[in-house]
């Protein structure tokens, strides 16, 4: 039995104090007790750590290199989609393990416990796949095990270059399956999840309309049975405009007429929607997996969170492309957008919540369930997936309560995280990783392999 004890920690009953956190060596929370005396491991504030529900982790190592403007003297989404392409296809499986672990333990390291990993460079450069078909789905499983974050592994379906089923163009081939392909690649990543610990889920994940065939898309919706299913959706004005003209409806409503869309489905980015399709989206029980961050950095639009919020819709943040991991900016970029928006303050807040408790709370229960997980919350039963913020930071000065979180969301970022548990596995102590030099050695030593090509 681990005992974990904190000053103060938000658990299921609310904002509690001198609390007592029991967990069972299976990583599972056996009791919560308020108004207790210290024991075991002492923290200052205990919060459920949310999980990370969107991340292309090899995308990790080109942050930084897309920010000087293309040929095209737009730039925009789609040009930058052609220099990613360029940057994976120089990729090993080396390479892609030691920059996942980067990653991970960057997360760990944010205050993610646990990430959905949206994997669909599946194959060798020119599209041959490896004589094991799941060999990168088992490196992203190797470096989960190597840093010890929870991990819901979602092989991605890819089997066009666009809504009028043209042949993967030269940077698309390593992402490409036939949807009987798919189903094998799926079992053998299943067969790698299966040595990382039992936290572990496998899903499935159509990439989008414009990658996917009806008939993909309906045999992926099969595959996945009671697991998590997670897909792009309505990200780019292009992407609409093109699956509207070969759909017949544009993404949002195209999916929901022809789909039952339910809690287990995470649609990720939704920033293209009218207010019909959001209140739609917010009825079905599904989660909207946002990544601001990233969205922001694409000038993929603005999610319509204010009305879906009064939908009583479901959300959850990643962080995508991983140009920058940070609980805490996901957050606060998520809620800035809407107040840029429509030129307000504390626009997702409520009379009972303040802005961040909102925003964490909603991370939380939403990133939870998109990624199948047992967490989300400090209660009898739950993963203990946790993480704790350093009471003696001076932007927690003198708070107490949801100002806690909005301090942290607000004021604050990664240097307040002070440890982090993934299902019980004490993965970072006092801010750092517990083996962040190797972990980074490994990494610079990928990018200086990686640099003439880069």
């Amino acid at each position: 039995m681990q005992q974990i004890w904190a000053e103060t920690a938000l658990t299921a009953d609310g904002w509690q104090n001198h609390v007592l956190v029991n967990v069972d060596n299976d990583g599972t929370i056996a009791s919560v007790e308020a108004d207790t005396g210290p024991a075991g491991h002492r923290t200052g504030i205990l919060l459920p750590a949310p999980v990370n529900l969107h991340s292309h982790a090899f995308q990790r190592a080109m942050a930084g290199l897309t920010e000087a403007r293309g040929p095209d003297p737009s730039d925009s989404f789609w040009t930058w989609r052609q220099l990613m392409y360029r940057f994976l296809n120089q990729l090993t499986p080396d390479h892609i393990e030691a920059i996942t672990a980067f990653v991970q333990m960057e997360m760990l390291e944010a205050g993610y416990a646990a990430v959905a990993e949206f994997h669909y460079l599946h194959h060798q450069p020119d599209g041959t796949p490896y004589d094991d078909m799941a060999e990168l789905a088992g490196r992203v499983c190797a470096a989960a095990s190597d840093t010890g974050i929870g991990l819901t592994l979602l092989p991605v379906l890819y089997e066009h270059g666009g809504c009028d089923g043209r042949a993967l163009g030269a940077g698309q081939k390593r992402f490409g399956n036939t949807p009987d392909k798919y189903a094998g690649l799926q079992q053998a990543a299943a067969r790698a999840a299966a040595a990382l610990p039992n936290d572990t889920v496998v899903g499935v994940a159509p990439h989008s309309l414009r990658a996917v065939t009806r008939d993909g898309l309906k045999f992926a919706d099969w595959l996945a049975t009671d697991a998590p299913i997670h897909m792009h959706l309505a990200e780019q004005v292009a992407e609409v405009e093109e699956v509207e003209a070969a759909w017949g409806k544009r993404p949002v409503d195209w999916l929901l007429s022809n789909h039952k869309v339910n809690e287990r489905w995470c649609l990720i980015h939704c920033t293209q929607m009218t207010p019909d399709e959001t209140a739609a989206l917010a009825a079905t029980g599904a989660v909207a997996g946002l990544c601001p961050i990233t969205e922001s950095s694409l000038g993929d639009g603005i999610f319509d969170g204010v009305r879906y919020a009064a939908a009583a819709g479901r959300f959850g943040v990643g962080s995508d492309s991983n140009i920058r991991i940070s609980l805490a900016e996901e957050l606060r970029t998520l809620e800035y957008s809407q107040r840029l928006r429509d030129r307000g303050r504390a626009m997702l807040a409520t009379p009972d919540k303040s802005t961040g408790r909102v925003l964490f709370d909603g991370a939380c229960a939403g990133g939870a369930q998109a990624a199948g997980r047992n967490s989300g919350s400090i209660e009898p039963g739950r993963l203990a997936d946790l993480v704790s913020l350093d009471a003696g930071n001076p932007n927690l000065a003198g708070r107490s309560g949801d100002s806690l979180l909005d301090s942290f969301i607000f004021a604050g970022d990664n240097e307040l995280v002070s440890d982090t548990w993934a299902a019980g596995r004490h993965c970072v102590h006092e801010g750092n990783h517990v083996a962040r030099g190797r972990i980074i050695q490994e990494y610079i030593d990928t990018i200086r392999s990686l640099n003439n090509s880069l």
